[in-house]
């Protein structure tokens, strides 16, 4: 494989092609000429080609260098991003904030968490992965966040999880719908319904299907949407019986709470990143702000709940 270019030779060849002359270039790099003459020199032995003709006193691009061109400024364009960004980090009390998450808390729970964070501390620069569709912890993997947020599964030693909160799911109805005056719905009815569901590709699908499967009941949803206002949407357009966690369901959305079956259906959350990773401030900061407000909606929808009995 061939060494990397110079960036000090590209640096030259991109001023003495907007400049065409070694007088100014040398000038704008505080360098004699000889330098800035054997900087070119090398680089087009680097290169293997002739970048310049010299006419005169004056420099003109030939076809190589021409072609040269662009790729030199994207690579000097991209190199000042990255010094940017780096001191961005190492000004004090600035630090990077990387998340994947569900659409799910993107529509409720997160941006809460950002605003509140942003508020108590500035200095963050947040980015926000849904991970709807994809193994969350393939997010981790790939580098491409530093915590994500997933169902809590089967322990794996290269992650360490830290518990948010737990939330039941729900069916909404609408106030019409005969399961409206029961606590729970017929486990003889559920299945006929016009279901809609998170569907199969995100995280929770696994645990719906064992949970209605434990009372033999096969479930074949109408719509599936991994959005929750989506999904409510559809309930009160009376396309079906929505499955969405019980905070979702507030005073005003038109829509009353119903278990879905017998039994409970519950779910942990947790925050998880890499084991032995210690997280930042930012990152602590966050993931005691989910569990605050991730609590905060469980406990309002139970208040609800108990206000409609």
């Amino acid at each position: 494989m061939n060494p990397p270019i110079d960036s000090r030779q590209l640096y030259a060849f991109l001023i003495l092609a907007r400049t065409g002359s070694f007088t100014q270039t040398a000038r704008e790099l505080f360098l004699t000429q000889s330098a800035v003459s054997h900087s070119i020199k090398s680089l087009e032995t680097d290169m293997g080609c002739r970048l310049f003709d010299r006419v005169g006193k004056t420099v003109m691009l030939t076809q190589a260098g021409e072609q040269l061109l662009p790729h030199g400024e994207r690579i000097l364009k991209e190199m000042d991003q990255a010094r940017s960004g780096m001191g961005t980090l190492k000004n004090w009390g600035f630090h990077r904030l990387r998340v994947g998450a569900p659409a799910a808390f993107s529509d409720h729970l997160l941006p809460g968490v950002i605003l509140k964070l942003r508020e108590e501390h500035p200095r963050t620069l947040p980015a926000l992965e849904l991970t709807d569709g994809t193994d969350p912890l393939a997010f981790l993997e790939e580098r491409r966040v530093d915590l994500v947020l997933a169902l809590a599964g089967k322990p794996d030693e290269r992650f360490s999880p830290s518990p948010v909160f737990q939330e039941d799911l729900v069916f909404a109805v609408l106030p019409t719908h005969p399961w409206s005056r029961l606590s729970a719905a017929p486990l003889d009815e559920i299945g006929p319904q016009p279901l809609i569901l998170p569907g199969r590709n995100t995280p929770g699908w696994r645990l719906i299907d064992e949970h209605f499967r434990a009372d033999q009941i096969a479930i074949n949803p109408a719509f599936e949407t991994a959005s929750v206002p989506a999904a409510l949407a559809l309930a009160r357009g009376g396309a079906g019986v929505a499955l969405v966690p019980s905070w979702s369901i507030t005073s005003d959305c038109g829509l009353i709470a119903v278990i879905p079956g017998r039994r409970r259906l519950r779910r942990q959350w947790v925050l998880v990143h890499w084991r032995g990773r210690r997280l930042n401030l930012m990152e602590t900061a966050f993931v005691d702000l989910c569990r605050q407000l991730g609590e905060q909606l469980v406990a309002r929808a139970r208040r609800e709940k108990r206000n409609d009995e």
